[in-house]
């Protein structure tokens, strides 16, 4: 189990920290608004006021011995700044930064962030994406060559195994689960998996390769 911790509980950040405490991971909310620390309390096992620009008190918190930083102090720039180059001193292996702009992340990376988010950009692409192919429900990009979605299947693939759709050789792409109408899902799914009405595909490959199974009705 990997540790967390969440520097900034505005909204962003209160989702992140309650979604991992939720998938049972050990998390650290920090805030410097009493209000928030008090209204988060009974959402984390852990959280806590301070003032995260100062190292000593990060250090106070534990938080050099985590696993993965997530910073998300809102509009103040110069704070996300200050915490990164806090957090890099301390030795924290992952530190993902929040940013409003792409002139922000250049600045971020430089002082430390291993990535840098930028949530409201990334719902933009991803909703802008689903608008131009009504059946892609999600639309991941895991990096410039390669994306992660969650698709309705085209027709022809429905009524068919995944051994007969052959779609690493004939697509490029990897169905890594499906997801059924009835709610569950199958991870990993095997070659003899017949596709319904009414899966989901969740799929793994090439932008210019997803681009091909996208176009088909």
């Amino acid at each position: 189990m990997r540790q967390y911790a969440v520097i900034g509980l505005g909204k962003f950040g209160q989702s992140v920290a309650v979604t991992l405490a939720q998938s049972g991971e050990q998390v650290i909310g920090v805030d410097s608004d009493p209000q928030v620390v008090k209204e988060m309390a009974d959402k984390l096992a852990n959280v806590a006021e301070a003032d995260a620009t100062n190292d000593k008190n990060l250090i106070a918190l534990g938080i050099k011995d985590v696993d993965v930083a997530i910073v998300s102090v809102g509009e103040n720039f110069e704070a996300s700044i200050l915490i990164t180059l806090a957090l890099k001193d301390l030795g924290v292996p992952e530190i993902i930064v929040k940013a409003k702009s792409d002139s922000q992340a250049k600045v971020l990376e430089k002082v430390g962030a291993t990535r840098v988010v930028n949530p409201e950009k990334d719902m933009g692409i991803r909703v802008a994406k689903s608008l131009v192919s009504p059946r892609i429900i999600d639309h991941i990009e895991l990096s410039s060559d390669y994306s992660l979605l969650e698709m309705s299947p085209p027709k022809e693939f429905v009524g068919r195994s995944l051994k007969q759709l052959d779609v690493r050789a004939k697509y490029g792409i990897n169905v890594i689960a499906i997801k059924h109408e009835q709610g569950d899902v199958d991870i990993a799914p095997s070659a003899d998996h017949i596709i319904k009405e009414g899966d989901l595909l969740v799929v793994i490959g090439k932008n210019k390769d997803i681009d091909k199974v996208k176009k088909k009705e």
